[in-house]
């Protein structure tokens, strides 16, 4: 799945340019206009980059990058701050407590997206790289195309998201709930036994014969892509 980006900014107009811009370029994104809502929205699911305005009601974002920095759980996840402070002496706050970069408003939503995935493809390349790759399978992210070895995969919308999710964190075991929120989505209305018979149908289209199967089943709880996969 792509990444997921946690936009925390007060003008709806911005809010807005953001979440159409980024959704474009494949990104998952939830918004919010308050600080107070950032613990919140990351115990429902954890970002892999915050986009967080510094001039928000309530509690300011230099607050909340400084608090989310005092967090173990929370000190890595990467912050790009926006502000309408255009002053060096307010750059170097920001950065100097916790921001990966800052822009300043009025900024270039194409400067903005390359600055994201830099950081992503610094700090957690495989939500971003246009392939994935393990032993013989490849997932392409940009022709939509899965290929093992010599063989041509066709899966659908669904199987193809699915894969890739469990493709770009190796040995993570997703439970089937959280396969549901990040692969169909947290609106969908599906049982959880619709996971099992996608993932049944991915492994079958992976898997010929005697080809390793890439899905690890963990007993009660969910489904890895085998993180030993296409080691010899």
């Amino acid at each position: 799945m792509s990444a997921s980006v946690l936009i925390i900014e007060d003008e709806e107009p911005i809010q807005i340019l953001l979440k159409y811009n980024l959704e474009a370029e494949g990104y998952r994104v939830r918004c919010s206009a308050l600080g107070e809502d950032v613990n919140f929205l990351i115990a429902d699911e954890r970002p892999n980059l915050i986009v967080l305005d510094w001039m928000l009601p309530g509690i300011s974002g230099i607050e909340v990058c400084r608090l989310l920095r005092a967090k173990p759980e929370t000190r890595d996840i990467p912050i790009i701050m926006l502000t309408a402070r255009s002053e060096e002496i307010e750059r170097v706050r920001g950065l100097a407590t916790g921001a990966d970069d800052y822009l300043v408003k009025p900024f270039s939503v194409p400067e903005l997206l390359a600055r994201i995935k830099t950081i992503l493809r610094r700090v957690n390349p495989d939500v971003v790289e246009d392939q994935l790759k393990a032993g013989d399978l490849i997932l392409d992210r940009k022709s939509r195309r899965i290929n093992r070895g010599q063989r041509d995969i066709n899966l659908s919308p669904t199987e193809f998201r699915l894969l890739e999710q469990l493709m770009q964190n190796p040995g993570r075991v997703y439970s089937r709930g959280q396969l549901l929120d990040t692969v169909w989505g947290r609106d969908s209305y599906v049982d959880e036994r619709t996971v099992d018979v996608h993932v049944g149908r991915l492994r079958k289209s992976l898997s010929r014969g005697k080809e390793a199967d890439p899905i690890r089943t963990v007993r009660a709880t969910g489904y890895a892509f085998d993180e030993r996969f296409g080691r010899s």
